[in-house]
């Protein structure tokens, strides 16, 4: 028994004697999750955000590198010249080959080259022994049909005569009568004959046609004179004509009545009044220029015809054609094109009518106004509806890309 008690006291008190773990108030855990998860929240964004912000700088970068930055230009007026001058040929007012319509042999001649003859005035004659001869057999011919009239017309007189007393029938006076108009005309068929040969005689004299200067003569004494030989050459030098071929962009300036100077290598300080009196009225395909006629006195003889001239043009250039840079031009199949910035930004390509060639520029007739923005050294690759940027302000002008 007393061993029983002496154990009990050493068993019971082990639960109640054991220590207990200290419990946190529930408000003071949530305040410190909430801490944990603002501290976790602002670690991750402090992480995330700049590769956000990277990744839409990049995008926003990406898509503003699409878009090509051009260069731009606007057409501008070319330069306004005081006159335009041009190449020209001087010829004589009126010009012509003499040739002689009898054949023979040349027996005198009284002018040379360089001679001042009036209209008539005698050139050469010729002598023409086969026209001579047939001119004779001409008017042996008149004669023999002028004495067969004579005897048709005595026979019909008598036979008309004898139809009064039944002496003959009407069909032999009838005949007697053509036979007379036969007659008749075989003589008037003879003086044509005989009238031509006293023409083709009177050529035998080769006479001048009209006031000039004799500029060639291609006979001598004792030549002969065959049909198709070229006497002389005669030409009209007191007034001149003067031929240029003026550039199809400058024709609308030209008109019937204009003033123009011509000049000569020769004497380069001289200047020689004309006035245009002719144009051709149409431009020639293979040239695009309009051949235009100008009259210059010449009473002096200082000008010498079929020279080289050039012409000087007063005024022609009151409306200059735009010009662009050569550098803004594309070469296509559908022809010369340049690229035009829209207000949105968009290209347009369009084609132009290109004038002279200047070298760094070229005159445009057509395709742009002053006011477009014209890209300049356009890629091969360039289309129409293409989104580009400029580069900076719109220059005033091509001067201002170079």
């Amino acid at each position: 028994m007393n061993t029983k008690e002496e154990l009990k006291p050493a068993i019971a008190p082990k639960a109640a004697e054991a220590p207990q773990p200290a419990v946190a108030p529930k408000g003071k855990l949530g305040k410190w999750a909430l801490a944990v998860g603002v501290v976790f929240v602002a670690l991750a964004g402090a992480g995330l955000l700049p590769r956000l912000l990277h990744e839409r700088q990049l995008k926003a970068d990406t898509a503003e590198l699409a878009v090509p930055t051009v260069s731009i230009v606007t057409p501008a007026p070319g330069k306004r010249l005081a006159g335009l001058t041009l190449p020209a040929e001087v010829r004589p007012f009126v010009e012509a080959p003499i040739y002689a319509r009898a054949n023979g042999y040349v027996t005198k001649w009284y002018f040379d080259i360089g001679a001042k003859v009036e209209p008539g005035a005698l050139l050469a004659e010729i002598d023409t022994p086969d026209l001579d001869q047939e001119l004779a057999v001409a008017q042996a011919g008149l004669a023999q049909t002028q004495a067969a009239l004579a005897l048709a017309q005595v026979t019909a007189d008598r036979w008309a005569e004898l139809l009064k007393t039944s002496s003959v029938s009407e069909q032999e006076n009838a005949e007697k009568s053509a036979d007379l108009k036969l007659k008749q005309a075989n003589v008037d068929a003879a003086k044509a004959t005989v009238e031509r040969y006293h023409d083709l005689k009177a050529f035998t004299r080769v006479l001048a046609p009209f006031a000039g200067t004799v500029t060639a003569r291609d006979i001598d004494v004792g030549d002969l004179i065959t049909s198709g030989k070229e006497l002389f050459r005669l030409a009209d030098t007191r007034t001149l004509r003067v031929y240029v071929r003026v550039p199809q962009s400058a024709t609308p300036e030209v008109a019937v009545g204009g003033e123009a100077d011509i000049s000569i290598p020769e004497m380069p300080q001289r200047k020689f009044s004309a006035k245009v009196v002719r144009t051709a009225g149409a431009i020639e395909a293979n040239s695009r220029t309009l051949l235009t006629e100008l009259d210059v006195n010449n009473a002096q003889g200082e000008l010498t015809a079929g020279a080289y001239a050039q012409v000087t043009f007063h005024d022609l250039n009151q409306a200059p054609a735009l010009t662009l840079p050569s550098n803004t031009l594309l070469f296509r199949s559908e022809g010369p094109q340049v690229g035009v910035v829209l207000g949105d930004g968009q290209v347009q390509l369009r084609s132009i009518v290109i004038g002279r060639d200047l070298g760094s520029e070229v005159e445009v007739l057509g395709g742009v106004s002053a006011g477009d923005r014209v890209i300049l050294n356009p890629s091969d690759s360039l289309v129409s509806g293409a989104k580009v940027r400029t580069a900076g302000p719109t220059p005033p002008g091509p001067m201002a890309q170079r």
